[in-house]
């Protein structure tokens, strides 16, 4: 990774974790739902989504700052779908990031509360933007709702409940994590594509980028639940085992994911060789997808 990248991520990293608390200061809302709004928004991660979507923009020579109010609905968008994932009806998981979950803290009717506050407040963000044009807006939140909703996150999320005790095929399997996963990571990269004044054949390339990077994240994730640190991960290491779900390294075995990871990771750097804009950011974020250990 080079200085410029780690300086990138140093810099936009506080950037979003002041404006995501100060998004949720100026609430006019119970306090209590704030609390538990923020509990999770401020429990940390790499922010991978964030920063996808600013080294996007940064990718078309616009300054990433002008996508910042995208940034911050897109991270609580993904808070939102852990906390709810977490909840004793969906994972039933007690820790998140190496604390208690959301409705371990707060109860189980107030996390479904902040999960959907969070969720209904990113399209109040970008609806409000100042920086950009109603054209982009719009863009942004038909994109942005489509990649959360039934035909991406949500639907992802069902098919993945569906699952459970079942042997599934590979193609099932990468259906579940295009939307429950990888629609959102898309949209990272699309939505900062569609900032950054992206050409049609710009979207094309970078769509098909995210969904390659998208999967390897996945397959990374599943990877870390053999193998990874729990000190390091934050939850316990096996858990998806424990559940019954089926993974890349149960279907391919331990080896088979590895490869299919570096596949994917391949796939996704000669789909941004092919655009032939400044991509060194993204390149390097997907370094670190393929390298993470949490």
């Amino acid at each position: 990774m080079t200085a410029y990248f780690e300086e990138f991520i140093s810099k936009y990293k506080k950037i979003l974790e002041t404006e995501l608390a100060t998004a949720i200061d100026k609430l006019e809302a119970p306090l209590t739902l704030k609390d538990a709004m923020a509990y999770s928004l401020k429990a940390g991660g790499k922010r991978i989504r964030p920063l996808l979507l600013f080294a996007a923009i940064d990718a078309f020579g616009e300054k990433p700052e002008t996508g910042l109010q995208t940034a911050i609905a897109l991270e609580m968008v993904h808070t939102y779908s852990l906390i709810h994932d977490d909840l004793p009806s969906m994972d039933d998981d007690d820790l998140r990031r190496g604390k208690p979950t959301n409705h371990k803290v707060f109860g189980e009717a107030m996390a479904i509360l902040a999960g959907d506050g969070l969720l209904t407040y990113s399209f109040q963000l970008i609806a409000n933007d100042p920086y950009l044009d109603s054209d982009k807006k719009i863009r942004l939140l038909h994109l942005l709702s489509k990649s959360a909703g039934p035909e991406g996150m949500v639907g992802g999320q069902v098919a993945d409940i569906q699952a459970e005790n079942r042997n599934l095929k590979i193609a099932d399997l990468e259906y579940i994590h295009n939307h429950k996963t990888g629609r959102l990571l898309t949209f990272s990269v699309m939505g900062g594509a569609i900032i950054g004044g992206a050409t049609e054949l710009e979207l094309t390339l970078l769509e098909k980028f995210s969904g390659h990077l998208g999967l390897a994240f996945q397959i990374s994730d599943d990877i870390l639940d053999v193998e990874g640190d729990e000190g390091i991960i934050g939850k316990p290491i096996g858990s998806d085992n424990g559940k019954l779900k089926c993974t890349y390294p149960s279907l391919l075995s331990l080896e088979g994911a590895k490869t299919h990871l570096s596949s994917h990771i391949e796939e996704a750097k000669h789909c941004l060789a092919q655009t032939n804009l400044k991509t060194d950011l993204l390149e390097n974020l997907t370094e670190l997808v393929a390298g993470r250990d949490r």
